[in-house]
């Protein structure tokens, strides 16, 4: 015998699938991406990604597109509201804002926004795996799913100079990074970049995993290489900015509905 019919499938265009939303206003989207940049670094501070006074997360301003809103000095990540966000311009001078701004992290950020008119966001933070990553001058290896989104699209700046304070190291990293999402630079930590504050905070999140799973699986023995083949097809699919937006989303609602007050 057979057993009742069941239901007809629901037309996909009746199911729900978030899409990175388009504003009218310069104001609508300032205020989206202040608000997205206020919960990554929530997310960052969660993770511990944060040490001391250092790591940032900026994001270019919809309108004065040489200005970039980022976290204010010595504040920590986990505390961070929309209104305490720092809006400073290409020098580093504060024009919106009541607090100071990191001058050394800044000037890497400003010169990396300013040689890629394509990005919103760029995140740099020494978070433990990222760093014991530079301190060897390694690349990512393709070895996962996850690493493989960085194919040939991650670059290593072979040079450490101290703390850079100064626009041409700026520069230097910038041309380091070129038009790709991610640089690995060498005995500090890892940069990247995205469209959206949502895309360069996934890149960011997903690269200190890849680097965690690459050292743990050279300290177990010889990882296995995904094939060149395969690795640049995997990137294919997985390495736009649109798709690290939608595998944010995630993070983004559990730390706008577990944290609301970010939002003040």
């Amino acid at each position: 015998m057979h057993g009742p019919t069941p239901p007809l499938p629901l037309p996909t265009d009746q199911l729900r699938f978030a899409m990175p939303p388009m504003h009218e206003s310069a104001d609508d989207e300032r205020r989206h991406r202040k608000e997205r940049l206020a919960g990554a670094l929530r997310i960052f501070g969660r993770l511990g990604f944060e040490d001391g006074v250092s790591g940032h997360i900026t994001a270019r301003d919809p309108e004065y597109s040489d200005c970039f809103w980022v976290n204010p000095f010595g504040m920590p990540f986990k505390h961070v509201t929309v209104s305490d966000l720092v809006m400073a311009n290409q020098d580093g001078q504060v024009i919106e804002g009541r607090y100071h701004v990191n001058q050394a992290a800044f000037t890497v950020h400003a010169q990396v926004h300013a040689a890629r008119p394509d990005v919103v966001a760029v995140a740099h933070c020494h978070s433990v795996h990222g760093r014991a990553l530079s301190a060897l001058g390694d690349l990512l290896d393709a070895i996962t799913q996850e690493s493989c989104a960085f194919y040939q699209d991650h670059a290593l700046y072979d040079a450490y100079t101290g703390v850079a304070v100064d626009a041409e190291e700026g520069r230097r990293i910038a041309g380091a990074l070129d038009t790709r999402k991610a640089l690995v630079m060498r005995n500090h930590g890892l940069l990247t970049v995205g469209d959206s504050v949502d895309a360069a905070a996934w890149w960011f999140l997903s690269m200190e995993r890849s680097s965690q799973v690459q050292l743990t699986a050279k300290a177990a023995g010889r990882p296995i290489l995904i094939d060149h083949k395969q690795a640049v097809a995997t990137r294919e699919q997985l390495g736009g900015d649109l798709v690290a937006w939608i595998n944010y989303q995630p993070l983004w609602q559990d730390i706008s509905r577990s944290e609301p007050d970010l939002l003040s």
